[in-house]
């Protein structure tokens, strides 16, 4: 069995990070999303998840989570598949800020949790998120200007996939962003597999809120639409 196990693509940025990766290989597996925050979710992950999480890969005997030890796995596996830069020197470069965009940014997720096909009002601009929305932004250019661009290491990598549910972020929220990473984000939603994937976003018959009381996910319908 070949399988990958995703959250709500609209709503899990870890699960996205992993298939964008996957799919970017072009390989043949299972795609199955287990939705988020019902009642069920963590019986359902339960039966195939160590973790109890997603994103899950099963791949024959191996099964992989995380999403950035499901890239390695990637990388590893497929070495010649442009996972991360070919350059040793870009490469450590942007292995560095995928582990710091994966550890890392916690006012960022907690104020603006992604919700692709939404548009919501800017959160209130303190002090912790500003600096979050500044180093994001900081990172993306130090990069693009030593690539040429339109991707962080010129060619679409890992660790554009691993930033794309920021991208999707700053477009959800209106965050502030310089005309560079502007820029960049218009590629990146532009690209193939963020197309695709915004239109599957967009047509889940599910939702997630966030409210004083936590986390609450139910199905849409024509009065929700």
């Amino acid at each position: 069995m070949r399988k990958f196990v995703s959250g709500n693509l609209n709503y899990s940025s870890w699960s996205i990070r992993a298939l964008l990766m996957v799919r970017h290989l072009g390989l043949e597996v299972e795609e199955e999303i287990v939705p988020l925050d019902f009642p069920d979710t963590t019986a359902r992950l339960a039966e195939i998840s160590p973790t109890r999480k997603v994103p899950l890969l099963l791949w024959d005997d191996e099964t992989v989570w995380d999403s950035l030890a499901i890239i390695e796995w990637l990388a590893d596996r497929y070495p010649d598949a442009g996972v991360w830069p070919a350059d040793p020197k870009a490469r450590a470069r942007a292995r560095a800020i995928s582990a710091e965009m994966h550890s890392g940014f916690p006012t960022l997720r907690r104020d603006c949790p992604m919700d692709i096909r939404s548009r919501h009002g800017r959160p209130e601009m303190s002090e912790a998120l500003a600096n979050d929305i500044l180093r994001v932004d900081a990172i993306w250019s130090s990069a693009l200007e030593t690539s040429g661009g339109p991707y962080l290491f010129g060619a679409w990598s890992a660790a554009d996939a691993v930033y794309a549910p920021v991208v999707t972020r700053f477009l959800t929220y209106d965050l502030p962003r310089s005309t560079t990473a502007q820029a960049y984000m218009v590629a990146v939603m532009s690209h193939p597999l963020m197309v695709r994937l915004a239109a599957e976003a967009a047509v889940e018959p599910w939702w997630i809120k966030y409210d004083e009381n936590g986390r609450s996910a139910g199905f849409t319908s024509s009065e929700d639409s």
